[in-house]
Protein backbone atom coordinates (compact mmCIF):
# COMPACT_ATOMS: atom_id res chain seq x y z
CA UNK A 1 0.00 0.00 0.00
CA UNK A 2 1.21 3.52 -0.69
CA UNK A 3 -0.02 7.06 -0.69
CA UNK A 4 -2.11 9.13 1.72
CA UNK A 5 -5.05 9.84 -0.57
CA UNK A 6 -4.62 6.92 -2.99
CA UNK A 7 -4.25 3.46 -1.48
CA UNK A 8 -2.74 0.82 -3.77
CA UNK A 9 -3.12 -2.91 -3.13
CA UNK A 10 -0.38 -4.84 -4.94
CA UNK A 11 -0.29 -8.29 -3.32
CA UNK A 12 -2.88 -10.99 -2.50
CA UNK A 13 -4.98 -10.12 0.56
CA UNK A 14 -8.43 -9.88 2.09
CA UNK A 15 -10.11 -6.50 2.56
CA UNK A 16 -12.83 -5.98 5.14
CA UNK A 17 -14.37 -3.21 7.24
CA UNK A 18 -14.34 -2.62 10.99
CA UNK A 19 -15.10 0.48 13.02
CA UNK A 20 -14.36 3.05 10.32
CA UNK A 21 -11.25 1.26 9.07
CA UNK A 22 -10.44 -0.78 5.99
CA UNK A 23 -8.71 -3.89 7.31
CA UNK A 24 -6.05 -5.44 5.06
CA UNK A 25 -5.20 -9.04 5.95
CA UNK A 26 -2.29 -10.91 4.41
CA UNK A 27 -0.89 -14.29 5.42
CA UNK A 28 1.49 -12.87 8.01
CA UNK A 29 0.33 -9.30 8.48
CA UNK A 30 -2.71 -7.12 9.19
CA UNK A 31 -2.96 -3.39 8.58
CA UNK A 32 -5.72 -0.81 9.01
CA UNK A 33 -6.45 2.41 7.11
CA UNK A 34 -9.21 4.78 8.21
CA UNK A 35 -11.64 5.58 5.41
CA UNK A 36 -11.20 9.31 6.07
CA UNK A 37 -7.55 9.04 5.01
CA UNK A 38 -8.04 8.18 1.33
CA UNK A 39 -10.22 9.00 -1.66
CA UNK A 40 -9.20 6.26 -4.10
CA UNK A 41 -8.53 2.56 -3.67
CA UNK A 42 -6.65 0.91 -6.55
CA UNK A 43 -6.46 -2.89 -6.80
CA UNK A 44 -3.28 -3.79 -8.73
CA UNK A 45 -3.89 -7.50 -8.41
CA UNK A 46 -6.80 -9.83 -9.12
CA UNK A 47 -6.03 -11.84 -5.99
CA UNK A 48 -8.02 -9.66 -3.62
CA UNK A 49 -11.13 -10.70 -1.72
CA UNK A 50 -13.22 -7.69 -0.63
CA UNK A 51 -16.24 -7.81 1.65
CA UNK A 52 -19.63 -6.41 0.68
CA UNK A 53 -19.62 -4.51 3.99
CA UNK A 54 -16.44 -2.67 2.97
CA UNK A 55 -17.80 -1.92 -0.51
CA UNK A 56 -20.93 -0.46 1.09
CA UNK A 57 -18.85 1.77 3.38
CA UNK A 58 -16.60 2.85 0.50
CA UNK A 59 -19.70 3.99 -1.40
CA UNK A 60 -21.05 5.87 1.63
CA UNK A 61 -17.69 7.63 2.01
CA UNK A 62 -17.60 8.43 -1.74
CA UNK A 63 -14.34 6.54 -2.17
CA UNK A 64 -13.55 5.44 -5.71
CA UNK A 65 -12.59 1.78 -6.12
CA UNK A 66 -10.52 1.12 -9.26
CA UNK A 67 -10.10 -2.49 -10.41
CA UNK A 68 -7.21 -3.63 -12.64
CA UNK A 69 -6.97 -6.53 -15.08
CA UNK A 70 -4.31 -9.26 -15.26
CA UNK A 71 -1.89 -6.74 -16.80
CA UNK A 72 -2.50 -4.33 -13.89
CA UNK A 73 -4.29 -1.83 -16.15
CA UNK A 74 -7.47 -0.10 -14.85
CA UNK A 75 -10.57 -1.72 -16.36
CA UNK A 76 -13.39 -0.81 -13.99
CA UNK A 77 -14.56 1.55 -11.29
CA UNK A 78 -17.03 1.25 -8.44
CA UNK A 79 -18.85 4.49 -7.58
CA UNK A 80 -21.68 5.35 -5.17
CA UNK A 81 -25.19 5.04 -6.59
CA UNK A 82 -26.32 8.19 -4.79
CA UNK A 83 -23.53 10.74 -4.76
CA UNK A 84 -25.49 13.62 -3.21
CA UNK A 85 -28.68 14.13 -1.23
CA UNK A 86 -30.17 16.18 -4.09
CA UNK A 87 -29.13 13.96 -7.00
CA UNK A 88 -32.52 14.16 -8.74
CA UNK A 89 -32.48 17.96 -8.67
CA UNK A 90 -28.91 18.01 -9.98
CA UNK A 91 -29.79 15.71 -12.86
CA UNK A 92 -32.79 17.87 -13.82
CA UNK A 93 -30.47 20.88 -13.70
CA UNK A 94 -27.90 19.07 -15.85
CA UNK A 95 -30.47 18.18 -18.51
CA UNK A 96 -31.38 21.87 -18.76
CA UNK A 97 -27.84 23.13 -19.36
CA UNK A 98 -28.11 25.46 -22.35
CA UNK A 99 -25.94 25.30 -25.50
CA UNK A 100 -24.36 28.70 -24.80
CA UNK A 101 -23.18 27.67 -21.32
CA UNK A 102 -21.87 24.36 -22.65
CA UNK A 103 -19.91 26.06 -25.43
CA UNK A 104 -18.46 28.67 -23.10
CA UNK A 105 -17.32 26.10 -20.54
CA UNK A 106 -15.87 23.90 -23.28
CA UNK A 107 -13.98 26.90 -24.64
CA UNK A 108 -12.50 27.50 -21.20
CA UNK A 109 -11.63 23.82 -20.68
CA UNK A 110 -9.81 23.58 -24.01
CA UNK A 111 -8.03 26.89 -23.55
CA UNK A 112 -6.78 25.72 -20.14
CA UNK A 113 -5.66 22.40 -21.65
CA UNK A 114 -3.63 24.03 -24.41
CA UNK A 115 -2.05 26.52 -21.98
CA UNK A 116 -0.99 23.59 -19.79
CA UNK A 117 0.44 21.77 -22.80
CA UNK A 118 2.43 24.89 -23.61
CA UNK A 119 3.85 25.06 -20.09
CA UNK A 120 4.90 21.41 -20.18
CA UNK A 121 6.77 22.06 -23.44
CA UNK A 122 8.44 25.11 -21.92
CA UNK A 123 9.85 23.04 -19.09
CA UNK A 124 11.22 20.51 -21.61
CA UNK A 125 13.15 23.13 -23.65
CA UNK A 126 10.59 23.21 -26.50
CA UNK A 127 10.19 26.97 -26.31
CA UNK A 128 9.28 27.57 -29.97
CA UNK A 129 6.49 24.98 -29.93
CA UNK A 130 5.36 26.23 -26.52
CA UNK A 131 5.02 29.73 -27.95
CA UNK A 132 3.01 28.33 -30.86
CA UNK A 133 0.61 26.66 -28.43
CA UNK A 134 0.20 29.92 -26.49
CA UNK A 135 -0.98 31.54 -29.74
CA UNK A 136 -3.31 28.63 -30.46
CA UNK A 137 -4.84 28.96 -26.98
CA UNK A 138 -5.77 32.57 -27.76
CA UNK A 139 -7.56 31.38 -30.90
CA UNK A 140 -9.97 29.04 -29.10
CA UNK A 141 -13.54 30.15 -29.79
CA UNK A 142 -16.85 29.32 -28.13
CA UNK A 143 -17.35 25.56 -28.35
CA UNK A 144 -13.88 25.33 -29.93
CA UNK A 145 -15.66 25.71 -33.27
CA UNK A 146 -12.37 25.80 -35.22
CA UNK A 147 -11.01 22.69 -33.46
CA UNK A 148 -7.92 24.31 -32.00
CA UNK A 149 -7.68 21.35 -29.62
CA UNK A 150 -6.76 18.94 -32.43
CA UNK A 151 -4.28 21.38 -33.98
CA UNK A 152 -2.60 21.89 -30.61
CA UNK A 153 -2.43 18.13 -29.97
CA UNK A 154 -0.67 17.58 -33.31
CA UNK A 155 2.02 20.10 -32.40
CA UNK A 156 2.27 19.10 -28.77
CA UNK A 157 2.68 15.32 -28.91
CA UNK A 158 5.20 15.38 -31.75
CA UNK A 159 7.19 18.06 -29.97
CA UNK A 160 7.15 16.18 -26.67
CA UNK A 161 7.65 12.59 -27.82
CA UNK A 162 9.22 12.98 -31.27
CA UNK A 163 8.10 13.67 -34.88
CA UNK A 164 7.13 10.03 -35.51
CA UNK A 165 4.97 9.72 -32.41
CA UNK A 166 1.31 8.75 -32.86
CA UNK A 167 -1.30 8.19 -30.18
CA UNK A 168 -2.56 5.23 -32.23
CA UNK A 169 0.68 3.23 -31.92
CA UNK A 170 1.04 0.28 -29.55
CA UNK A 171 4.02 1.56 -27.53
CA UNK A 172 5.03 1.75 -23.85
CA UNK A 173 4.59 5.54 -23.99
CA UNK A 174 0.97 5.21 -25.12
CA UNK A 175 0.34 2.44 -22.58
CA UNK A 176 1.61 4.76 -19.85
CA UNK A 177 -0.45 7.70 -21.12
CA UNK A 178 -3.59 5.57 -21.27
CA UNK A 179 -2.96 4.26 -17.76
CA UNK A 180 -2.54 7.77 -16.34
CA UNK A 181 -5.57 9.09 -18.20
CA UNK A 182 -7.67 6.22 -16.82
CA UNK A 183 -6.67 7.18 -13.28
CA UNK A 184 -7.51 10.83 -14.00
CA UNK A 185 -10.88 9.79 -15.38
CA UNK A 186 -11.65 7.77 -12.26
CA UNK A 187 -10.88 10.80 -10.09
CA UNK A 188 -13.10 13.10 -12.17
CA UNK A 189 -15.87 10.47 -12.16
CA UNK A 190 -15.77 10.50 -8.38
CA UNK A 191 -16.19 14.28 -8.26
CA UNK A 192 -19.03 14.36 -10.80
CA UNK A 193 -20.98 11.59 -9.06
CA UNK A 194 -20.36 12.95 -5.56
CA UNK A 195 -21.96 16.23 -6.64
CA UNK A 196 -25.07 14.48 -7.94
CA UNK A 197 -24.54 14.68 -11.70
CA UNK A 198 -24.54 12.06 -14.48
CA UNK A 199 -21.18 11.14 -15.95
CA UNK A 200 -22.91 10.07 -19.17
CA UNK A 201 -24.33 13.48 -20.16
CA UNK A 202 -21.41 15.49 -21.54
CA UNK A 203 -21.00 19.04 -22.85
CA UNK A 204 -18.87 18.07 -25.88
CA UNK A 205 -18.39 14.31 -25.73
CA UNK A 206 -21.66 12.62 -26.75
CA UNK A 207 -20.67 9.05 -27.57
CA UNK A 208 -23.61 6.76 -26.87
CA UNK A 209 -21.21 3.97 -25.87
CA UNK A 210 -19.24 6.14 -23.41
CA UNK A 211 -20.44 5.99 -19.81
CA UNK A 212 -18.26 8.96 -18.87
CA UNK A 213 -18.84 11.71 -21.43
CA UNK A 214 -18.96 14.55 -18.89
CA UNK A 215 -15.90 13.29 -17.04
CA UNK A 216 -14.01 13.01 -20.33
CA UNK A 217 -14.88 16.67 -20.94
CA UNK A 218 -13.76 17.97 -17.57
CA UNK A 219 -10.55 15.93 -17.29
CA UNK A 220 -8.98 17.55 -20.39
CA UNK A 221 -6.94 20.30 -18.65
CA UNK A 222 -5.36 17.70 -16.33
CA UNK A 223 -4.00 15.42 -19.07
CA UNK A 224 -0.68 17.33 -19.34
CA UNK A 225 0.11 16.27 -15.76
CA UNK A 226 0.15 12.67 -16.98
CA UNK A 227 2.15 13.64 -20.07
CA UNK A 228 4.82 15.31 -17.93
CA UNK A 229 5.19 12.30 -15.63
CA UNK A 230 5.39 9.88 -18.56
CA UNK A 231 7.98 12.01 -20.35
CA UNK A 232 10.14 12.25 -17.24
CA UNK A 233 9.99 8.59 -16.19
CA UNK A 234 9.01 6.10 -18.90
CA UNK A 235 12.03 4.80 -20.79
CA UNK A 236 11.76 1.50 -22.62
CA UNK A 237 9.14 -0.70 -20.95
CA UNK A 238 6.21 0.62 -18.95
CA UNK A 239 7.12 -0.77 -15.54
CA UNK A 240 5.38 -1.39 -12.23
CA UNK A 241 7.34 1.51 -10.75
CA UNK A 242 6.03 3.80 -13.52
CA UNK A 243 2.47 2.75 -12.69
CA UNK A 244 2.93 3.57 -9.03
CA UNK A 245 4.29 7.01 -9.96
CA UNK A 246 1.13 7.64 -11.97
CA UNK A 247 -1.09 6.46 -9.12
CA UNK A 248 0.76 8.87 -6.84
CA UNK A 249 0.05 11.69 -9.32
CA UNK A 250 -3.11 12.58 -7.39
CA UNK A 251 -0.99 13.29 -4.31
CA UNK A 252 1.43 15.64 -6.07
CA UNK A 253 1.20 19.38 -5.39
CA UNK A 254 0.58 21.89 -8.20
CA UNK A 255 0.17 25.70 -8.15
CA UNK A 256 -3.41 26.79 -7.45
CA UNK A 257 -5.12 29.78 -5.82
CA UNK A 258 -1.84 31.35 -4.78
CA UNK A 259 -0.55 28.21 -3.08
CA UNK A 260 0.20 24.55 -3.69
CA UNK A 261 -2.65 22.02 -3.68
CA UNK A 262 -2.79 18.28 -4.25
CA UNK A 263 -3.88 17.31 -7.75
CA UNK A 264 -6.90 15.45 -6.32
CA UNK A 265 -8.00 18.62 -4.48
CA UNK A 266 -7.57 20.77 -7.58
CA UNK A 267 -9.62 18.31 -9.62
CA UNK A 268 -12.39 18.55 -7.02
CA UNK A 269 -12.44 22.36 -7.00
CA UNK A 270 -12.03 22.80 -10.77
CA UNK A 271 -14.83 20.33 -11.50
CA UNK A 272 -17.07 22.15 -9.03
CA UNK A 273 -16.31 25.49 -10.73
CA UNK A 274 -17.17 24.06 -14.15
CA UNK A 275 -20.41 22.50 -12.92
CA UNK A 276 -21.38 25.76 -11.24
CA UNK A 277 -20.64 27.66 -14.46
CA UNK A 278 -22.78 25.24 -16.46
CA UNK A 279 -25.62 25.80 -13.99
CA UNK A 280 -25.02 29.59 -14.06
CA UNK A 281 -24.08 29.80 -10.40
CA UNK A 282 -20.66 31.07 -11.45
CA UNK A 283 -19.37 32.97 -14.47
CA UNK A 284 -16.97 31.13 -16.76
CA UNK A 285 -14.36 33.84 -16.16
CA UNK A 286 -14.51 33.07 -12.43
CA UNK A 287 -13.32 29.47 -12.90
CA UNK A 288 -10.05 29.35 -10.96
CA UNK A 289 -7.01 28.61 -13.16
CA UNK A 290 -4.29 26.15 -12.10
CA UNK A 291 -0.88 25.12 -13.36
CA UNK A 292 0.60 21.69 -14.05
CA UNK A 293 4.33 22.28 -13.54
Amino acid sequence: MSGFRSVVIESPCKLSYKGGYMVVRKEDDTAKVHLSEFQTLVLHTNQVFISAYLMSELAKSKISLVVSDERHDPVGQYLPLYGAHNTSARIEEQLEWGPVAKKQVWQRVIKDKIIHQSRVLNTKAREDDAAQLEKIALEVRSGDSTNREAHAAHVYFRSLFGPDFSRDDDTPINAALNYGYALLLSSVNREVVSRGYLTQEGICHHNEFNQFNLSCDLMEPFRPIVDRIVFDNVEGDFTKEDKLLLVDMLNQAIPYRGGAYRVASVISLYVKDCLDALSKRLSVDAIEPFDVV
